[in-house]
């Protein structure tokens, strides 16, 4: 019994230590990917919905044709004329798009 208990603290003993490790990590993955960027001048389709957060194909479909019908984006906010592409989606990717 003595030593199912000493095992039983052991082990809170090191779960205890591994909590601070597994949310190091998690801060960590979040931080590399704020350092993705997109021209959305240049990318096609697929590479505009691999690097913004809530954009789908479909959605990144809509910004290549509607930059081929009016030209290159001139600011960020422009992408708000894109059906299906609100304020908050530009909010959230907002440091991921590039224009030049």
């Amino acid at each position: 019994m003595k030593l199912l208990s000493s095992a039983f603290i052991a082990l809170l003993f090191a779960l205890s230590f591994s909590q601070p490790l597994m949310a190091k990590t998690a801060s960590v993955k979040s931080s590399s990917e704020q350092t993705i960027s997109i021209n959305l001048n240049k990318a096609g389709a697929k590479e505009i919905a691999k690097a913004l957060k809530g954009v789908g194909l479909k959605k990144a479909q809509a910004i290549v044709e509607y930059r081929e019908k009016h030209g290159d984006f001139k600011a960020v906010e422009e992408l708000a004329s894109v059906k299906g592409i609100g304020v908050a989606t530009i909010a959230k990717n907002h440091n991921r798009i590039s224009l030049k």
